[in-house]
């Protein structure tokens, strides 16, 4: 009987630009980001380093870094290299910064980046087989999630051709087959459709489709990033799932073990395990980062403006409640920049805050995605099924006290898919059911009438329908602006310096 061979996998994904142990919002260091996870990954003819995509934006050195360095070398490929990474494939932020970048990104990278559904980069391939010291033979692919029409501008995807993500890798699974590969292991930049633990359905559309992957295709290991939820262990129909959480704050190593005799299907036996960031930070990746942390420390230190109050957050639950003047001021922001009637934002999971005295890394730290603004036509029908969304967030106990409903909580904490509307005055009675709840809607002191049409400022990916509100995606787009909102929030800072914050309190909640 041939001897066992085994494999062991460290894998990241949806680093965002942490890759040092600071803590942005403070200036302070952790025990997290890349620097503190690279020590711990194995690295030796029988290993392999992963990442699942997501890795160049997301944080404010990420920010610094992409507004203000030029030059030949770039630094997130010399990290990533530094780390040991051999494969990778491409998470939907990485294209926020566009194609160009990419290229630079990849053509500096020494690990293959492995993106099936999608074409017209240079450096990205379909599929790869590789050979362990133990002649272990692997094949990989990688695939993206193919809602990146809807998220990202048309001039950061021109020339590339966005396939769906399950028949790219179905593909590559039958060509990993012919090629009588031992292992078979797909990076899939996307999550779960189903609650991997109930099978509950928890999103109906195709942003993510792991459960459909590992239900009718037949890889060993999928390897899964994109919902931020931390899953180990997990098998589905055969197929080995697991997911890091985000911001390297740990990554997953996983043990594959090959035998004639092995438990799992086609001798193929899996398991995972979560190890979280070391306390020690590699110095080798440190010394990399050091002079550029300390440069990007000093410009995010910088400040712009000043505010008549602070603006300091509150628990999610209070602030959905009662509103937020942070929300307002993000609001107060985006209608000063587009025009729109009405505004409508959100917050990160993570809220940072600004005290009266604004810097740029409060900027940068409290509105942390990069997306840009789109101002779309809307009415009361189509206001109505958004709020009622946001309605959804809230669930009363048995007492009646007020809490966050599970949808919202599990398996993915979902704070970012709650919206603070300014412009309009709505009232919600949460003792009503799901989807019942909205029970006033005022523009300027009146209730909205139906069929008028008002126009509203919002982010581009919730423009998209993401998140669940679909009814955007078919509404009138009025106008698209390229610069990032955190930006405009920046230039807004600027430009008035001293700032007197909207403090309107447009929403109430019955219960």
């Amino acid at each position: 009987m041939a001897p066992d061979r085994s494999l062991t996998i460290s894998f990241t994904s949806d680093i965002h630009g942490f890759f040092s142990n600071i803590d942005y919002a403070s200036g302070k260091e952790q025990n997290s980001g890349l620097c503190n996870c690279t020590g711990l990954f194995k690295r030796d003819g029988n290993s392999l380093v992963i990442d699942g995509g997501d890795t160049l934006q997301g944080s404010p050195f990420t920010y610094y870094y992409h507004k203000n360095v030029q030059g030949e070398s770039y630094l997130p490929a010399q990290v990533m290299n530094a780390s040991g990474y051999q494969f990778i494939t491409l998470g939907n932020h990485d294209f926020d910064y566009g194609v160009p970048l990419i290229e630079t990104y990849l053509s500096q990278l020494h690990a293959r980046c492995l993106c099936a559904n999608v074409e017209g980069i240079r450096g990205v391939e379909k599929w790869a087989v590789v050979t362990m010291e133990n002649g272990l033979r692997v094949g990989l692919t990688g695939v993206t999630s193919q809602y990146l029409p809807q998220w990202e501008p048309p001039e950061n995807l021109r020339g590339l051709q966005i396939r769906d993500a399950f028949e790219a890798a179905r593909e590559a699974y039958l060509e990993l087959k012919r090629e009588n590969v031992d292992v078979t292991v797909c990076i899939y930049h996307g999550g779960f459709e189903n609650d991997v633990n109930t099978g509950e359905t928890v999103f109906a559309t195709d942003e993510n489709e792991g459960w459909r992957i590992c239900l009718e295709m037949g890889f060993d290991v999928l390897l899964t990033g994109h919902q931020h939820q931390r899953i180990e262990s997990a098998d589905l129909f055969g197929t080995h799932v697991c997911q890091p959480s985000d911001k390297a704050r740990g990554f997953l190593q996983l043990k594959v073990r090959v035998s004639e005799d092995a438990e799992f299907r086609h001798g193929v036996a899996v398991s995972s395990r979560y190890i979280p960031a070391s306390e020690t930070r590699d110095e080798a990746i440190w010394r990399l980062l050091a002079d550029e942390e300390e440069r990007a420390a000093r410009w995010l230190d910088r400040p712009v403006g000043q505010l008549d109050v602070p603006l300091l957050p509150e628990g999610h639950l209070a602030m959905a409640s009662k509103g937020s003047l942070i929300a307002n001021f993000f609001n107060q922001v985006q209608l000063d920049a587009s025009g729109a009637d009405i505004s409508e934002t959100g917050f990160a999971n993570e809220v940072k805050g600004f005290d009266t005295s604004v810097s740029i890394r409060d900027v940068v730290s409290s509105y942390i995605f990069s997306n840009t603004l789109k101002v779309i036509e809307v009415d009361r029908h189509v206001l109505k099924a958004a709020l009622e969304r946001c309605a959804a967030y809230f669930a009363l106990e048995a007492d009646g006290k007020l809490t966050v409903s599970r949808d919202f909580l599990s398996p993915v904490v979902q704070h970012y898919n709650y919206d603070y509307f300014s412009g309009i005055e709505s009232v919600l009675d949460i003792r009503k059911p799901v989807g019942q709840r909205v029970v006033s809607i005022r523009y300027q002191g009146e209730e909205l009438p139906e069929g008028k049409k008002l126009t509203l400022a919002l982010n581009n990916y919730r423009a998209s329908g993401a998140g669940g509100y679909p009814l955007y995606a078919e509404c009138p787009v009025l106008s698209s602006q390229s610069k990032e909102i955190a930006e405009m929030i920046m230039d807004y800072i600027g430009s008035h310096q001293n700032i007197t914050v909207d403090k309107t309190r447009w929403l109430t909640v019955l219960h």
